[in-house]
């Protein structure tokens, strides 16, 4: 059985799924890092990381890449870009990438939480979305989204998602969390 002191979550401590991600980790004892920046108002505290403006620049992407990567525009991309330079530091220090959101027809996620599921694939990383409408999780083998039962098995892994977390979502997790770290 897993032991949870020797994984770490890296998240970005939002209200929903990453808060959610957070009280998980807390709950068995996975070490937590949740990345943000002057100026961004989080709901965990635990494990803050405040990204530099040098640290924010590693994770710069033009937003035309973004937007084109994801099928859809940003209109207030100044104020996005910091949150998409955070989204970077997650997925890049998480080997396995588990998201909570919607599966959009054009197999992105809908969202912010779209880009962490777009850098998860470029980065060739374990990716796996819980579908809130459809309740199940999907994980992305061989370019399509296939149903699966996941478990948490690399020492690092990003948890992210959408800021409306469903109930059904939150025992999803829960249930993520305990297959992954509760012996039988």
């Amino acid at each position: 059985m897993n032991q949870p002191s020797q994984f770490t979550l890296y998240s970005g401590g939002h209200r929903g799924a990453e808060e959610e991600f957070g009280k998980l980790a807390e709950k068995f004892g996975v070490k937590e890092v949740n990345f943000s920046f002057e100026g961004h108002k989080i709901h965990r505290d635990s494990g803050v990381w405040i990204l530099t403006n040098e640290e924010l620049k590693k994770g710069d992407i033009s937003m035309d890449i973004v937007s084109a990567r994801m099928g859809r525009s940003f209109s207030k991309a100044d104020k996005i870009r910091k949150v998409i330079q955070s989204i970077f530091h997650m997925i890049n220090n998480g080997y396995q990438i588990f998201v909570v959101g919607w599966i959009l027809p054009d197999n992105t996620v809908k969202g912010g939480t779209g880009w962490g599921v777009e850098l998860g694939k470029l980065f060739n990383r374990p990716l796996f979305v819980y579908e809130q409408d459809r309740k199940a999780w999907f994980s992305w083998i061989d370019n399509s989204w296939q149903m699966v039962t996941p478990v948490i098995s690399h020492k690092t892994f990003s948890g992210t998602g959408t800021r409306n977390l469903t109930e059904d979502a939150k025992e999803a997790l829960a249930d993520l969390f305990q297959r992954s770290f509760e012996s039988e």
